[in-house]
């Protein structure tokens, strides 16, 4: 018997006999559906030949950067930036630049992006992992700019990245090619320094690090991809040095938000999600999708108003971090299992103030069916009042979602049932 069913024996869980899970409906929801990008390794390719032609010499060493998300088509994107590079001239490798994110080891991250399909023989590159870094530029207000040691010792570093609605602060630039820049090739001492504040003085750092990067001429630009709620690539973009942190990529911000609404539904009795994960958002499950951020200093999303959250699976590539568990209100014991508190706790003290919170563990339920009548029994509704329930596949994915009857006799404007 292992310790959570050992735990959890002799523990009678008190459900009212009436209380009902009620039916659930599929919806399409009002999410916008750009044209996807038929052929993203050949788009990388292409934009980064037109965009870095002037900026790249023959035998220009770049270290390029691969991240710890859930890219669609990850290893298209990384291929095909390789390829325009070497048709440059240069002579491109990969870094992880993920913070610290694969348990803050060499291995562990060269594990996860082999886990996510980034091979040597995928990617067509060499793949050099290290967690050594190397100071090489300082703010004016003294923070210290980090790179990987293998990173700094190339002539350039190019972060290759999608662009997206952060889930600790809000600013004019996110999460993309300047965080990655600043916090991924920053390894672990990197993502501490910005991720250990507030969420203002975040935005501040972010923005500070990647200036005094680009003063170094280390950074040659960036390869930026925005995505769909349907999980399609629909736009790829190269920038130069002065497009990361610039007016591009603030363009691409603005536009990634309006990719990634926030569920349509203004209050949520209950909300179960079938997987979360680090592939699927930094913290697991995405604030930006669900409303609850809970950050001190930082605004909760106006809507929807969630009362209770069920997380019922993590993804196998997370490898048992679990950074943002804390958003759920309960798990069964299929996920408790497979939690890596090292991994996670490591995570957790690299993300500051923002990892406090949402690293408490929810309550443990030896079942999927245990959870969900949990949450319908306290979401603050009465036994024989209708529950509004919604229920998603993940916060990455969401051109659908599946609602009970109590939401489906008011749909918000451009929710259909399907």
């Amino acid at each position: 018997m292992d310790p959570w069913q050992q735990l959890l024996q002799g523990i009678e869980l008190p459900f009212h006999p009436d209380l009902a899970v009620p039916e659930l409906h599929e919806v399409s929801l009002p999410v916008p559906r750009p044209t996807p990008i038929a052929d993203t390794s050949a788009t990388a390719r292409e934009r980064v030949i037109s965009t870095l032609s002037g900026h790249v010499t023959p035998g220009m060493t770049v270290a390029v950067g691969g991240g710890s998300r859930g890219l669609t088509d990850r290893v298209g994107l990384m291929r095909g930036t390789i390829e325009g590079l070497r048709t440059l001239g240069a002579e491109p490798f990969v870094v992880p630049a993920m913070g610290s994110h694969g348990g803050a080891t060499a291995a562990g991250q060269r594990a996860m992006l082999e886990s996510l399909g980034m091979t040597e023989q995928a990617i067509g590159a060499e793949i050099r992992s290290t967690m050594e870094t190397v100071e090489v530029a300082r703010t004016p207000d003294g923070m210290p700019v980090y790179l990987d040691r293998h990173a700094a010792a190339a002539d350039r570093i190019l972060p290759v990245n999608r662009v997206k609605p952060h889930t600790c602060f809000k600013g004019p630039i996110e999460s993309g090619c300047t965080k990655m820049a600043v916090v991924g090739f920053g390894k672990q001492p990197g993502a501490a320094q910005v991720h250990s504040c507030g969420p203002v003085e975040m935005r501040d750092r972010l923005m500070a690090g990647i200036t005094a990067l680009r003063a170094t001429g280390r950074l040659l630009g960036g390869v930026a991809s925005l995505e769909s709620t349907s999980g399609h690539v629909v736009r790829v973009e190269a920038l130069t040095a002065d497009d990361v942190g610039g007016e591009r990529e603030r363009a691409l911000t603005d536009e990634a938000r309006a990719l990634v609404p926030p569920l349509p539904f203004p209050e949520i009795d209950v909300l179960i999600v079938d997987q979360g994960g680090k592939d699927i958002s930094g913290t697991t499950i995405d604030p930006n999708v669900t409303g609850r951020f809970w950050v001190h200093g930082l605004s909760e999303g106006p809507a929807p108003d969630v009362s209770t959250i069920v997380l019922l699976g993590i993804t196998e590539v997370s490898g048992g971090n679990v950074l943002g568990i804390g958003f759920a209100d309960f798990i069964p014991v299929s996920v408790a299992r497979h939690i890596d508190f090292a991994k996670t706790y490591i995570n957790c003290f690299t993300a500051g103030p923002s990892g406090v919170r949402r690293s408490r563990l929810p309550m443990v339920l030896p079942t999927e069916a245990d959870c969900v009548k949990a949450a319908l029994s306290m979401c603050g509704r009465g036994i024989d009042e209708p529950k509004r329930v919604v229920r998603i596949t993940n916060t990455l994915h969401l051109s659908t979602c599946w609602v009970s009857d109590a939401l489906l006799t008011d749909l918000p404007v451009g929710v259909h049932r399907v």
